[in-house]
């Protein structure tokens, strides 16, 4: 006897019938996750700077962040990579400039610790991404 809930045909059905702002969330907590905790590691363990660090989770998280973007969070927009790539890039790369500029601004002015400061960021910086994902990297 099995007690699953969802057999993989029911969770395929409901992971598409979110909306594209529901996916956004959970693709973009995803590489959020995976780009904190690079950042928290390399700077608390190994000793990396904060900027450093930063560009190092970055650097984890982008790949993660645009397959999921593209294949499942505005899928449905069937954006060719010729265009969506250069377009999440820039995106992205915008994000992680503001990133870099407001952790700098928290940890030299408001003086919290980095993995404070760094978790308050990513979070303020996520919906300026999704409108520029959605109505703009992901358009044909």
């Amino acid at each position: 006897m099995s007690f699953d809930v969802f057999g993989p045909d029911q969770v395929t059905i409901v992971a598409y019938r979110c909306s594209p702002g529901v996916r956004f969330l959970v693709v973009g907590g995803v590489a959020a996750a995976v780009h904190y905790a690079t950042s928290v590691i390399a700077h608390g363990s190994f000793g990396a700077s904060p900027w450093l660090a930063n560009l190092l989770g970055f650097c984890t998280a982008f790949p993660l962040s645009y397959a999921g973007h593209r294949n499942w969070s505005f899928a449905a927009a069937r954006s060719a990579h010729f265009y969506a790539a250069p377009r999440f890039f820039a995106v992205s790369l915008g994000a992680f400039a503001t990133n870099q500029v407001l952790v700098e601004f928290g940890l030299r002015w408001v003086g919290g610790p980095f993995w404070i400061v760094l978790a308050v960021v990513l979070v303020a910086v996520a919906a300026s991404t999704y409108v520029l994902a959605r109505f703009w990297a992901f358009t044909n």
